[in-house]
């Protein structure tokens, strides 16, 4: 190529940036050279004229916008923490938090520790099954219970232990006695290393002084070398179990022998029990309540907690029979009694003067409602204080309450629709659309119109109109919907459905997962339909 071709060459592509800039601006598109930064954010107003003029440099002029050494400065965070905080001690009013008094627990707090106090005489206590709804204090009181158990053991120096498990959490067989076991094998092997500590100081004083040893249930170093050469061995042989991977009965094995190394009485508490039957059966009751009988040096002792009154029909007769010993029922809470639960914990959680006189009423009087709920209580009043305090009000007042009552209960529909399996989803989806386009008195037959045709859409299986019928009982169970069945005369019954939740809020959920994501762009017609 001559020097006049590669000329033609740089005027042409002159010409090509010429006219796609013409091309941008017509287009409405801006280019980053286009963008004067002078003129969006402002030069420097102490910038001298060579500042200034550097700015019309994007490289150069950013770094003077953008970073600010201004001690002076605000941030994200300062102006919410210019308020006067609230609370004193807000964990007072969280549901993990055991407090050293519970007023109105008093006859199931001595029923249980009358229950117990055999095992500070070295005996086994009875198995305990705790009953009462949610919110009722089972879990407090059966905790507060326990700490005092422990502490009066030490005092005593009675070998007594209690271990906590949460069998919504810890939910198979395999997960408890590994979370057994591993917990006594830890508590074995600090055990061991306190005691070669002691005969590591003994050693040292009978090798200075041969005499140090005449209280000592050792008579020679040679004894205690042997001692610590069979502790160091007991704790090689100490394997801790992994969360899955062993065969069952290698787990159980695990977990006998780490409780059966030394001599205790062991209190094993077993919070939602029901749920543990509920998922893996009732083996591993059956295998903790046997166990004493085999055991040499420990006693073993079950305590548990159940929201479910019915759960021990499906126990196997000899596990009920064991199991159930001794049966303590918690009753629902009434409002005055939340009144004063409340007061107890506001007392502490607030600063003085935080609350004003009709906060603690309100928020009993809504929890009753819920069944006598402590917990709903609780959850209500440390809410309504966050809400004032991110407001930086000065105290907490009847409308922080009912704001709060609002969260909560938007909040417990968004969990309870987040979780739903996917079909109930659709379903659910469908009633909302029939809602939106003004259908009243919703029937079975026309969410089962639209579920068939969103379940085309997004390319899901179809469930027969039975199962459809199933899902919005289970819907109706949850407080999702409200199903009505209402008789037609000679046409027969069906369901009239209404929603019993926000629908924007509900809507927003459901397009949040992923499946269900495409709905929104496919919504199927639905043809309003008017009453007369």
């Amino acid at each position: 190529m001559d020097d006049d071709e590669m000329a033609r060459g740089d005027e042409a592509n002159e010409g090509g940036t010429d006219s796609e800039s013409d091309s941008s601006a017509t287009s409405g598109e801006v280019a980053l050279d286009d963008i004067d930064i002078e003129a969006s954010i402002g030069p420097d107003a102490d910038a001298d004229e060579t500042d200034v003029d550097q700015h019309k440099d994007p490289a150069v002029g950013l770094d003077k916008v953008v970073l600010n050494d201004d001690e002076n400065s605000k941030g994200l965070f300062d102006d919410l923490l210019a308020g006067e905080p609230i609370f004193e001690n807000k964990e007072v009013l969280r549901p993990s938090y055991t407090p050293h008094e519970l007023p109105h627990r008093t006859d199931q707090i001595n029923q249980m520790a009358t229950i117990l106090v055999s095992a500070l005489r070295g005996e086994t206590p009875s198995n305990i099954l705790i009953y009462g709804k949610t919110g009722t204090g089972k879990t407090a009181s059966a905790k507060f219970v326990s700490q005092e158990l422990e502490s009066t053991s030490q005092k005593y120096d009675v070998p007594c232990e209690v271990e906590y498990i949460n069998c919504e959490v810890t939910d198979t067989q395999y997960r408890v006695l590994a979370q057994l076991a591993n917990k006594f094998i830890e508590k074995n092997i600090e055990r061991i290393e306190t005691e070669l500590d002691q005969l590591d100081e003994m050693r040292t004083r009978a090798t200075e002084n041969p005499n140090a040893l005449d209280d000592t249930p050792y008579s020679s170093i040679a004894e205690i070398d042997e001692r610590a050469d069979e502790l160091a061995e007991d704790a090689d042989e100490m394997e801790t179990v992994p969360m899955t991977g062993w065969p069952t009965d290698r787990v159980y094995t695990t977990f006998f022998d780490a409780v059966d190394y030394k001599e205790r009485v062991v209190v094993i508490m077993l919070d939602e029990i029901d749920k543990l039957v509920e998922k893996s059966g009732d083996d591993t009751l059956y295998n903790l309540s046997r166990m004493n009988s085999e055991l040499n040096n420990s006693r073993i002792s079950i305590m548990g907690i159940s929201n479910d009154l019915k759960f021990t029909d499906f126990l196997d007769p000899r596990v009920k029979s064991s199991l159930g010993e001794e049966e303590i029922v918690f009753p629902p809470y009434d409002a005055n009694q939340l009144r004063d639960i409340l007061q107890h914990r506001a007392d502490v959680a607030f600063k003085a003067g935080a609350l004003t006189d009709d906060v603690i009423p309100l928020c009993a009087a809504f929890a009753a409602q819920e069944h006598g709920d402590a917990r709903r209580a609780l959850d209500l009043l440390r809410t309504a204080g966050e809400l004032a305090e991110r407001g930086q009000a000065d105290t907490v007042e009847e409308t922080h309450v009912r704001q709060a009552q609002d969260k909560i209960e938007l909040d417990r529909v968004v969990e309870v629709v987040r979780t739903l399996p996917t079909q109930s989803k659709i379903v659910l989806f469908s009633i909302i659309l029939l809602e939106k386009n003004g259908v009243r008195n919703i029937n079975t037959g026309e969410v089962f119109n639209i579920y068939k045709r969103l379940c085309e859409e997004i390319d899901a299986d179809i469930l027969t109109q039975r199962r459809v019928t199933d899902l919005i009982s289970e819907l109706d169970m949850l407080g999702i919907v409200n199903a009505v069945v209402v008789s037609k005369g000679r046409y027969g019954r069906t369901k009239e459905i209404s929603l019993s939740v926000p629908i924007d809020e509900t809507e927003a959920v459901l397009l949040s997962d992923s499946r269900l994501s495409d709905i929104e762009s496919a919504q199927p017609f639905v043809q309003a339909r008017f009453d007369n």
